[in-house]
C-alpha cells in the first residue's frame, strides 16, 4: 500500500501526526507538504495529491486543513476521487467498507492528534465490501465518466 499526504498551513502538525502513523504501520507515503508558517491555498495542495491517487501512483491519500472542508471539496473535483470528510473513527470505516473511498480528509481544528490517529488507523485497515454496494458506487463512477 503506498499513501500519499498533504496539508495546508493548518493542518500541518495534524498531517506530521499521520505521517508518524505510517511510519509506525510500515507504510509507504509521500509528504506532499506543506511546510509553513504561512497562510497557503488548500487546492494547492489538495488537488495535486488526489491526481496522484486518481493516476494510480497512490492507493490513497490523506489530505489535512482546518476543517477537512476545503481539501474535501478540492479532492472530489479530481476524477475518480472519492473523498470523505471523517471526524470520527465509525465514519472511516463505513467510507472505505460501504463507499470505497480512496481519500479522506480531516481537520486540525475539529480533532486531536489522537482521535485523528484512530481514524486514520481505522480506515486503513477497513476493506471496500463490493456486493450491494458495488451498484452505488458504480452509480457514481458512471455519472463522473458522462
Amino acid at each position: 500500500m503506498k499513501v500519499v499526504i498533504a496539508s495546508d498551513h493548518g493542518g500541518v502538525n495534524l498531517r506530521n501526526e499521520i505521517g508518524e502513523l505510517l511510519k509506525e504501520m510500515n507504510i509507504e507515503f509521500e509528504d506532499m507538504g506543506c511546510d509553513c508558517e504561512g497562510s497557503v491555498d488548500y487546492p494547492d495542495y489538495g488537488i495535486p495529491a488526489a491526481e496522484r491517487v486518481a493516476s494510480g501512483e497512490f492507493d490513497l491519500g490523506i489530505l489535512i486543513c482546518g476543517t477537512g472542508i476545503g481539501m474535501s471539496i478540492a479532492a472530489n473535483k479530481v476524477k475518480g476521487i472519492r473523498c470523505a470528510l471523517v471526524h470520527d473513527v465509525f465514519s472511516a470505516k463505513m467510507t472505505r467498507a460501504h463507499n470505497n473511498s480512496n481519500v479522506i480528509a480531516m481537520g486540525e481544528r475539529v480533532i486531536g492528534p489522537g482521535l485523528a490517529r484512530e481514524i486514520a488507523k481505522a480506515w486503513l485497515e477497513s476493506e471496500y465490501e463490493g456486493g450491494r454496494h458495488e451498484n452505488r458506487v458504480s452509480k457514481i463512477t458512471e455519472y463522473e465518466n458522462k
